[in-house]
């Protein structure tokens, strides 16, 4: 549980960041996605999601 509050806890630090740091950057990028075709945005997503899942696993057994 210490984990998954952990990666919860960095991922909305860089979150903020994001929204805080360059909000223009970060509506930018909403009206690109917006625009990104589904199929897209899905394997996008899958891939992020694997490599998240690779570097998690690298980081605990290497």
């Amino acid at each position: 549980m210490t984990i998954f509050l952990t990666a919860l806890g960095l991922m909305l630090v860089i979150e903020g960041f994001l929204y805080g740091g360059v909000p223009g950057f970060a509506k930018r990028m909403a009206a690109i996605l917006l625009e990104t075709p589904d199929e897209i945005l899905r394997r996008a997503g899958v891939t992020a999601a694997l490599l998240g899942l690779v570097v998690i696993w690298l980081a605990h057994f290497l």
